[in-house]
């Protein structure tokens, strides 16, 4: 699983979501908008995004974009994700 978080300073829903996801202990690379132009390019045009905090969930084919901070939507999709620790018998 790999997380993108984008932010920008002063945002307080982005304070949030930083410590939602550091209290769950899930890596994520964060993208400031206000300073890397390809971020902002890449969270408008790539993720339909016009707001912050904007977090894009890449686990294998599937592609979850959360726009917001919406812990009940995370706790959802993060807990119907099969974990990448999953042990598979052969």
């Amino acid at each position: 699983m790999r997380v993108l978080f984008f932010t920008q300073p002063g945002c307080l829903s982005c304070e949030l979501m930083r410590m939602f996801l550091e209290a769950k202990e899930i890596a994520f690379e964060e993208l400031d908008i206000s300073t890397d132009l390809e971020a902002r390019r890449e969270m408008t045009e790539e993720h339909d995004s016009t707001e912050t905090p904007t977090m894009v969930i890449f686990f294998g084919e599937t592609t979850e974009v959360i726009i917001g901070f919406d812990p009940v939507r995370l706790d959802q999709f993060l807990d119907s994700a099969p974990s990448s620790d999953a042990v598979t018998e052969s």
